[in-house]
């Protein structure tokens, strides 16, 4: 190489430097579709002492974008609604939605997410075990219907979370009873590790198809739930455990998902938060 043509290869490496900083080191398959959340709970233990702009600042410096806090369990109110609202304003984190937990008080539940600025709240729906499976489902039903109007005019979608309360227990059952209350306002959240207990997460991905609106990331282990108990299949770090996520992945591809994808792991400190922000990077290929 002369000096001409070094001199020429310098400076493109030099403005390269200069670029690369602005430029995405990797586009994976979802990288601008899904954005990364988490439940307020998983930040708690770290953000004990904090001002919630300050842990929502940190939240962000871990890498996320968004967070639900619960309504059920009392991590946002009526009465600190306007805290969490200015926290989000001034540190970037969007409340994307909240935990309202159960069918009952979901009026109050959407009118306090529509404050805080969501577009969603989860919900789990009751199988108590006295009274007929039939009966349940119709009162269920015709629940989702009455809430479903109530979703409407607050611009606030109702989203099932698959559970292991064995109600809704197969991806057909929750297809079937979304397209029973019929209004695109009640719709699933759809939990990637809760059903590996019963069933494989990719066929769930495909039979539910576009009425996954958001997406709860989990990670389950069968081998060791066999071994030490049904909830320590939880225990295994994002990404290696029983599930496919690559097949995942692709059904979620198939469908154009696009939409919020919240971590909802053990709580740990800011080093562990930022390693499940990392890990969610890789299982969700973003």
């Amino acid at each position: 190489m002369n000096r001409r043509h070094f001199l020429k290869h310098s400076a493109m490496v030099g403005a390269a430097a200069v670029v690369a900083p602005n430029v995405p080191v990797h586009a994976g398959q979802f990288t601008g579709k899904i954005r990364k959340s988490l439940k307020w709970g998983m930040a708690q233990k770290a953000a004990k002492g904090m001002t919630l702009v300050e842990a929502f600042k940190k939240l962000r410096a871990c890498g996320y974008e968004g967070v639900e806090p619960s309504v059920l369990l009392g991590h946002v109110t009526a009465e600190n609604a306007d805290e969490w609202v200015a926290a989000s304003q001034e540190s970037g984190l969007i409340i994307d939605g909240t935990v309202g937990g159960r069918s009952e008080g979901l009026e109050a539940g959407l009118e306090l997410t529509k404050k805080l600025g969501g577009d969603s709240m989860l919900v789990v729906l009751a199988y108590p075990p006295e009274v007929p499976l039939q009966q349940t489902w119709d009162g269920a039903v015709a629940r989702m219907k009455e809430g479903a109007k109530h979703a409407e005019k607050a611009g606030v979608k109702i989203l099932i979370e698959n559970v292991w309360n064995t109600f809704l227990i197969s991806a057909y059952d929750m297809a079937r009873f979304i397209d029973e209350v019929g209004s695109p306002w009640v719709q699933v959240h759809f939990d990637i590790g809760n059903m590996v207990r019963w069933g494989v997460a990719e066929h769930w991905a495909q039979v539910l198809g576009k009425r996954s609106v958001k997406i709860d990331v989990k990670e389950y282990d069968l081998e060791r739930a066999m071994n030490e108990g049904m909830r320590k299949g939880f225990d295994k770090p994002l990404g290696e455990g029983s599930i496919n996520w690559a097949a995942v992945r692709t059904e979620l591809g198939k469908i154009d998902f696009k939409g919020w994808a919240a971590a909802e792991v053990k709580a740990g400190d800011w080093d562990y938060l930022a390693d499940v922000a990392k890990r969610m990077d890789r299982v969700l290929d973003l």
